[in-house]
């Protein structure tokens, strides 16, 4: 039997939050939505789960009916508990434009060196998250929308809180990366090997 969940004017995260515990009730579930970011970001987490998605728009919302494809290893869904010497993904974290405190200027010119650097040094990091003001260097116009673009294709994984860009007013304007939320930002940083926060 199918599991109906409804998410209509739920703020981010709560569409993912919903429709994952719906999954572990069932193998089925429709999950109604009102906006892309949510159809989005609970595609992205199902698809993560194993789940095949088929998207159906009414009148009324976007449906998402998502089907169990086949297991995926345990560990995916039940990550191991951390331990010494963890090896794992490597993860940096950009709450702000600038790096550090103290003179704004200083911190602008700071995290647009610190992102230009990253393209020269190995390893790359596997994942930037840019939440609150962090995501203004996402978005058209931006100083480092260059360095952004080219760790991108080479395999970067860019996140960008879609409540931070909401309060902002830049969702429209969000030129690289994946508009993300919550429930997927707190995973792929307790996911991680490493976090790098400035």
């Amino acid at each position: 039997m199918t599991k109906l969940v409804d998410c209509r004017g739920l703020a981010c995260p709560q569409p993912v939050i919903q429709t994952k515990k719906a999954m572990a009730e069932g193998e089925t579930v429709t999950t109604i939505v009102d906006n892309d970011t949510a159809k989005m970001n609970v595609s992205r987490m199902a698809g993560k789960e194993g789940y095949a998605v088929e998207v159906e728009e009414k009148d009324d919302g976007i449906y998402l009916h998502l089907t169990k494809a086949g297991a995926l290893p345990e560990q995916t869904t039940a990550p191991a508990p951390p331990t010494e010497g963890r090896v794992g993904p490597t993860v940096v974290l950009i709450p702000s434009e600038g790096m550090g405190r103290g003179d704004d200027e200083l911190g602008g010119i700071l995290i647009r060196s610190f992102l230009h650097t990253l393209n020269e040094v190995e390893p790359l990091p596997d994942t930037i998250v840019f939440v609150n003001a962090g995501v203004k260097l996402t978005v058209e116009d931006s100083l480092v929308l260059e360095d952004l673009q080219f760790l991108e294709q080479r395999g970067v994984e860019i996140l960008a809180c879609g409540t931070c860009l909401g309060h902002f007013g830049l969702k429209a304007k969000m030129a690289i990366g994946e508009i993300s939320n919550m429930y997927t930002i707190a995973e792929t940083l307790l996911g991680a090997g490493k976090v790098v926060a400035l």
